[in-house]
């Protein structure tokens, strides 16, 4: 490679995407080693950089045309040496002029004054995503609000001491925001959230997620008055992708008026939102005709004179005739008690109408206790499902396994903890011989080797594993119960 021109050379090594390829490569010679840093544009870095300060001066002098730095320190413990603190951002900040995309994660010795140095020296940053950083607060957010003109994208996991949004409004009035996330900030609630005002215009992603016990905090709009029409006047047009999880609504109060006003939606994740109104629900599936993912999870609430999770199969109606592109769809129910399956406001057939008029290609059906093999055989017909995942499904046997195998599309499949399949339900999968790919894990009635030549590539697990669909509602089903009747009478 010695005669080929350096242009050439440098144009081979932006094609090396490996980072361990690539870092190899730079080992073979000088000039291999020069224009690989030249060329070097992202960088991932965690654990192990001891004397921290240190390690980031020569390593960021090495790669002076770095755009995206990512800095996690998952797992750390004080075993592994000092951790980045305000100064190591100064030396990243101060020896990246081009940087445009930072992710801070589990960085526990940086404040609001190693934010001052982002926002002083990287005036190009883009991308600003801090995971679990407890000692920031608003101040060092609001240094990057007003420096950093072209940030667009913000995510803030577990920062709790932010503790007021001054930063939004803001951005808001000043910035062009397309991406907010916001999960576990205690001192942020939903009301804050709507002083990012004309900013909503811009957003094309919002995420908002709170988790512990969140129904015992429900913070009441300052806003609103009793006896006088209440609309917030604000346009979200552009959104594209949402994800409420874990929060309270109540009617034309809160993040709810976004399910009112978005008709751009293409992804739709709702997670345990108390205070669902099934007509606006409805009304929003019927506007969003280019929906193509939606997650729906649900725990029973009161609704009425039942107590049933909050929409029906009216809803899936309304998917089914509006939404043409829907090819993504998780149904997850929690708490539902096995002796009243109605609990659970969908019905058998409401879902296997739906699976059968869009052209879902992946499907996840968690806790549906209502689904069982006459399911199966209704959703092996549809000629687009390749991935599906059954969660908790006690209903479905070794039949349901038999249907199944009969998808013309089907290729992935995972069973977590459904106890009534057996491994005479795996030999219709072995005798089949399409699967590409099989999960199981946690079904009690399933061994290694009924799964064994099932599929291409094949997982087993006899234990149960945790599962995202879970994730914040650690409580018992009782418990649970009786505190919603007590604040919410529910």
């Amino acid at each position: 490679m010695e005669g080929l021109p350096e242009l050439l050379i440098a144009e081979i090594v932006k094609r090396i995407t490996s980072t361990t390829d690539r870092s190899s490569l730079s080992l073979v010679s000088k000039q291999l080693y020069t224009i690989e840093a030249e060329h070097r544009d992202a960088i991932r870095v965690g654990c192990g950089l001891d004397p921290t300060t240190e390690a980031l001066t020569s390593l960021f002098s090495r790669f002076p045309n770095l755009w995206k730095v990512e800095i996690n320190y998952s797992g750390w413990t004080p075993s592994h040496g000092d951790q980045l603190d305000n100064q190591g951002l100064h030396v990243l900040s101060s020896h990246c002029p081009l940087l445009s995309d930072l992710t801070l994660s589990n960085c526990l010795y940086i404040d609001d004054t190693g934010l001052g140095y982002v926002s002083s020296y990287c005036k190009k940053l883009r991308s600003l995503r801090l995971n679990y950083a407890p000692e920031i607060t608003s101040i060092g957010l609001s240094q990057v609000a007003v420096s950093c003109r072209y940030l667009s994208v913000l995510h803030l996991v577990g920062c709790t001491a932010v503790d007021n949004v001054e930063w939004l409004e803001y951005l808001g009035r000043y910035g062009s925001l397309e991406e907010l996330v916001v999960k576990d900030c205690n001192g942020i609630n939903q009301y804050d959230l709507l002083k990012f005002g004309p900013g909503w215009v811009n957003l094309q992603k919002f995420e908002f997620e709170i988790n512990g016990n969140y129904w015992m905090g429900a913070v009441q709009d300052p806003a609103y008055k009793v006896g006088y029409p209440y609309r917030y006047d604000i346009c979200c047009d552009n959104l594209k992708d949402l994800r409420l999880a874990h929060i309270v609504t109540m009617p034309e109060i809160g993040l709810r008026f976004l399910l009112g006003k978005c008709k751009a939606l293409e992804t739709l994740y709702l997670e345990y939102v108390i205070g669902l109104d099934e007509s606006e629900m409805i009304a929003l599936f019927q506007r969003c005709s280019n929906l193509n993912t939606l997650s729906l999870r649900f725990m029973p609430l009161r609704c009425g004179y039942d107590f049933r999770t909050p929409l029906t199969d009216d809803s899936l109606k309304a998917l089914a005739l509006s939404c043409p592109m829907l090819q993504a769809v998780e149904l997850t129910f929690t708490f539902i008690n096995p002796i009243y399956p109605t609990e659970i406001g969908f019905t058998q057939k409401g879902i296997v109408t739906l699976i059968q008029s869009c052209p879902i290609r992946a499907l996840v059906l968690n806790g549906a206790i209502i689904f069982d093999d006459e399911g199966m055989k209704g959703i092996s017909s549809t000629q687009f499902l390749e991935t599906l995942e059954l969660v908790d499904c006690e209903s479905i046997t070794d039949a349901g396994m038999n249907f199944i195998v009969q998808a013309p599309c089907l290729s992935s499949l995972t069973l977590r903890e459904c106890k009534n399949v057996t491994d005479a339900g795996m030999a219709a999968l072995v005798s089949s011989q399409k699967l590409e790919s099989l999960t199981v894990i946690g079904c009690c009635q399933i061994s290694q080797e009924g799964v064994r030549g099932a599929a291409k590539t094949v997982r087993f697990s006899a234990q149960i594993e945790s599962h995202d669909s879970l994730k914040g509602m650690n409580m018992h089903r009782n418990g649970r119960q009786s505190t919603l009747k007590a604040i919410f009478g529910c």
